[in-house]
C-alpha cells in the first residue's frame, strides 16, 4: 500500500459547511456493498489488495460504472458533491447507492473504493503525483469526466446579496473588475500565480500547488471571457439540482424546485465592469471583504493575484481576502454581513436560496466542472 495522505479535501469540508448552514442536504450515502464479481467487459480483478489489472484501459464509461457499483463500490464524499454523481448513475439506469469516501485517497489506494471522486486540481493530482502527500500512480489510472457525460455542475463563483449589490453597485462592478483581472492574469501565469498563493500562506506544498494552479486555469477557460455566466451551463446546474439535491424543510423544497435563473444571477455587474475600459469606479463603499470557502491554495489564485497585483487598489478599494476553514460558511458570513462577497459553489448558492437566503451570483469563475470519477487500469 502506498503511503497515506495528509492532506484534507479542502473542497468536501467546506461543502459539509455550507450544507449545515443553509439547510441543504443530498442523498445519503449507502453503504451495502454487493459482493457480484467485476463484469468481464470492465477486464479486471477487484477487491482490497487485489493485485494486477483493474479495468481494462480502453473500457467504456458505462462498463467501469456498472462494474463498480455491482461491486459496491463507487464513492463519493457524500457532503453535497454527489449531485454530479448521482446524474451519472442514473444515466446507466444504476442505483443511486455509493460508499461514503474519506477526506484522503486511502481508500482508493487500498481498493475499498474501485472508483473514486476527485477533483481534477486536488485528488486527481495526488493519486498520479509521486510529490510529497501523493499516490504515485501515474498513468495507471484514467477517470470519467463529468463534463464528457454531460451531468456536470458548475462551480466556484463569485456571490453578493443582492441587498449589498443594489446599494452598492459601483462597489460591485469594481470588485468583479479587479478579481476577473487577477483570475486572467493568473490562468495565463499559472506558475506564477502559484507561487504568489504559497506566499500568502498556502495550505498545501509548492508541488501540489504548482499542480493545482495548472488545473484550475483549464476550469477558468481562456477560450470565454472570465467570469462569464453561461446561460446553458448554468440552467443545466439548475436542473441538476432541482432534481437531486433533498432538502428536509418542505417550504424549502417547494422553493427550490420554483427557483429560476433570475433568483440567482444578475449578469448586468459582470457586464458593466468588463465594459469598463480603464477600470474607472466610483465604488460606494471602499473597505470590503471576501469569504473563500478554504484556506488559501490555488483553487481562489484570482483573488490572490489581484491583491499582490495592486488591482483592487487601482480601483479604490481595500479588500481582505478571508480564508476559510474550521466552522466558517461563505453563505452564511455573506448573508449575517461579515464580508461583502463570497466564493461558492452554485449548487451550494441554490440551496442557500431555497431556504430563503437572497445571494446573487455576479461572476462564474470556473466554466467547468473539476469533478472526475478515478479508476486504476491494468
Amino acid at each position: 500500500m502506498k503511503k497515506k495522505i495528509g492532506l484534507v479535501c479542502a473542497l468536501v469540508m467546506m461543502a459539509a459547511l455550507l450544507l449545515a448552514s443553509c439547510g441543504g442536504g443530498g442523498s445519503s450515502a449507502e453503504t451495502e456493498i454487493g459482493s457480484a464479481e467485476v463484469p468481464e467487459a470492465a477486464g479486471g480483478s477487484s477487491g482490497a489488495g487485489a493485485e494486477g489489472a483493474y479495468f481494462s484501459a480502453d473500457a467504456t464509461a458505462e462498463e467501469v460504472l456498472t462494474a463498480a457499483a455491482t461491486e459496491g463500490k463507487v464513492g463519493n464524499w457524500g457532503l453535497g458533491n454527489e449531485y454530479e454523481l448521482l446524474a451519472l448513475l442514473e444515466k446507466y439506469g444504476l442505483p443511486d447507492k455509493f460508499v461514503s469516501q474519506a477526506f484522503d485517497m486511502d481508500g482508493f489506494d487500498e481498493d475499498s473504493v474501485l472508483l473514486a471522486s476527485a477533483m481534477t486540481y486536488n485528488e486527481l493530482g495526488l493519486v498520479v503525483n509521486s510529490y510529497e502527500g501523493g499516490y504515485g500512480y501515474g498513468d495507471t489510472v484514467k477517470w470519467i469526466d463529468m463534463n464528457d457525460e454531460g451531468v456536470a455542475m458548475l462551480e466556484d463563483n463569485l456571490f453578493t446579496t443582492r441587498e449589498f449589490a443594489e446599494a452598492n453597485p459601483e462597489t460591485v462592478k469594481a470588485f468583479i473588475y479587479a478579481s476577473m483581472k487577477g483570475w486572467e492574469y493568473a490562468a495565463a501565469n499559472p506558475e506564477e500565480a502559484a507561487e504568489i498563493v504559497f506566499e500568502y500562506g498556502s495550505s498545501v506544498s509548492p508541488e501540489h500547488q504548482a499542480y493545482m494552479a495548472g488545473e484550475v486555469a483549464k476550469l477558468v477557460d481562456a477560450s470565454v471571457p472570465v467570469g462569464t455566466m453561461d446561460e446553458a451551463a448554468m440552467q443545466q446546474t439548475l436542473d441538476l439540482a432541482k432534481q437531486y439535491i433533498k432538502l428536509d424543510d418542505s417550504a424549502a423544497a417547494e422553493a427550490l424546485q420554483a427557483l429560476t435563473l433570475d433568483d440567482l444571477r444578475d449578469t448586468s455587474y459582470w457586464e458593466e465592469a468588463t465594459a469598463s475600459a480603464d477600470g474607472s469606479f466610483s465604488p460606494e463603499k471602499t473597505d470590503v471583504k471576501i469569504q473563500l470557502k478554504w484556506l488559501p491554495q490555488a483553487q481562489f489564485m484570482g483573488y490572490y493575484v489581484a491583491q499582490d497585483k495592486g488591482y483592487y487598489e487601482e480601483v479604490g478599494l481595500n479588500v481582505e481576502i478571508i480564508p476559510g476553514g474550521g466552522d466558517i460558511g461563505e453563505t452564511t458570513a455573506v448573508k449575517n454581513g461579515t464580508v461583502d462577497f463570497g466564493v461558492t459553489w452554485v449548487s451550494n448558492l441554490i440551496s442557500a436560496n431555497a431556504a430563503g437566503t437572497d445571494l446573487l451570483e455576479v461572476a462564474q469563475v470556473y466554466q467547468k466542472s473539476g469533478l472526475v470519477m478515478v479508476y486504476k487500469i491494468g
